[in-house]
């Protein structure tokens, strides 16, 4: 994605539907321009398209969380790729965050096994110069396609590797990382089981949201992968509980 692209879908995200006209007086550039990167960005799921305009799609989406965010959270997968040795294999969940690692671990690793439960994550690498993708089993969960449930326990159980990835939808400074659904939770902790040391990808407006359901600890909690808008307070609760901190480039 270049950087007009990254411009283009933050200003998607903040008008939610915007003339394809507007989006060129604001970037600049012609409307041919802007249609075409509009086609490469639909075509990567990005954002859709109606007549004139481009809008983003369901707000739960895996698509649309991708948008959010993206140079903060691209940032944060790159940081986090350097993790990772050459032939190590990962486990990675279905967070937005998450599908932006295995991207940069294709394009910066060499024979990198990831297991996942992310049928997204496994599409959008199908064509980059991974090692291998395993798939765990279990309920497919349509808005973010990730596979949940119990079967996703007797599958990870199968497997034991050093890091674990996973993303967060909010933070509660007394108690630990938080998220919006119930499933995907209780698939983390059984992906957890199979590892390790545990890994959070939160880019900084992560802290001030407040998810519905406890998804980590602090001792559950080995590093947090974030961004330098991340506030000292917060840093200072993360050291306090003796969790490591990896700060992404901006």
């Amino acid at each position: 994605m270049t950087d007009r692209q990254s411009k283009l879908v933050k200003l998607v995200n903040q008008y939610q539907k915007i003339e394809v006209s507007k989006l060129s007086e604001l970037l600049g550039v012609s409307q041919v321009t802007i249609r075409k990167d509009l086609d490469f960005l639909e075509e990567e799921g990005l954002l859709a398209r109606e007549h004139g305009y481009a809008l983003i799609k369901n707000a739960n989406d895996i698509n649309t969380r991708l948008t959010v965010n993206y140079d903060t959270k691209l940032n944060i997968a790159t940081k986090a790729a350097e993790m990772v040795q050459n032939g190590e294999t990962v486990m990675l969940e279905s967070g937005s965050t998450c599908s932006l690692l295995a991207e940069q671990l294709a394009k910066l690793k060499k024979d990198v096994t990831i297991i996942t439960n992310s049928a997204y994550i496994a599409i959008r690498i199908k064509d980059l110069p991974i090692r291998k993708v395993i798939l765990l089993g279990g309920d497919y969960q349509k808005e973010y396609q990730g596979m949940v449930g119990p079967l996703v326990r007797k599958c990870a159980k199968e497997f034991y590797v050093d890091k674990f990835f996973v993303g967060t939808d909010g933070f509660i400074p007394d108690v630990g990382f938080t998220c919006d659904d119930l499933m995907r939770v209780e698939t983390m902790r059984y992906m957890a089981d199979s590892a390790n040391r545990m890994i959070i990808l939160a880019d900084s407006s992560k802290f001030n949201q407040k998810g519905v359901v406890i998804q980590s600890t602090f001792d559950e909690i080995d590093t947090v992968c974030t961004d330098s808008a991340t506030t000292e307070d917060v840093l200072d609760i993360l050291k306090k509980h003796n969790i490591s901190i990896s700060i992404a480039d901006q």
